[in-house]
């Protein structure tokens, strides 16, 4: 009866399942490593403004709020813009600082300057390719701004045009 029984065989520790889990953990770590550098964008510094922004000219600023339809509280700054060049104006931006009690940047905005037309039953905004600003023409525009940050001191933001275009 010696050959029925079978020495049972010896088991050894089976090798854990780490090593693969490991290996593949680092692989997706360097993959997602490789993406991240090759997908990160130089971070932007202040832009010089266009050339022609130092044409337009700035005046008669002033600040409303007015609540909307859903209730949110929306921020106007009201204005005129001249155009002192000798090219037609068909686009500009406006880069607005909000700052706080203590003096520093709260909020920066870059908002495009819409031309505020009031010949209709109310006021109404038409981007600048609507209605051009030609030259030595002046007329009233209007910022919209849909959140103010709470930390702003409620003064007036500086306002620099930063991109324009021309035809």
């Amino acid at each position: 009866m010696g050959g029925l029984i079978q020495p049972s065989p010896t088991t050894t520790p089976s090798e854990s399942n780490w090593k693969p889990i490991a290996i593949g953990v680092a692989g997706v770590v360097l993959v997602v490593g490789v993406i991240a550098f090759l997908l990160r964008s130089e971070p932007k510094g202040p832009s010089a403004p266009h050339p022609y922004a130092a044409n337009l000219k700035i005046s008669d600023v002033k600040m409303s709020a007015a609540e909307n339809f859903a209730g949110v509280t929306v921020t106007y700054v009201d204005g005129s813009i001249t155009n002192s060049g000798d090219q037609t104006v068909t686009r500009a931006l406006a880069h607005l600082e909000f700052k706080d009690s203590v003096g520093q940047v709260a909020q920066t905005e870059d908002v495009p300057i819409r031309i505020l037309q009031t010949s209709g039953p109310y006021p109404d905004t038409v981007d600048l390719a609507a209605s051009p600003l030609a030259p030595g023409q002046a007329k009233p525009f209007r910022l919209t701004l849909e959140h103010v940050s709470d930390s702003w001191n409620h003064e007036y933001p500086s306002l620099e045009i930063t991109d324009v275009a021309t035809k």
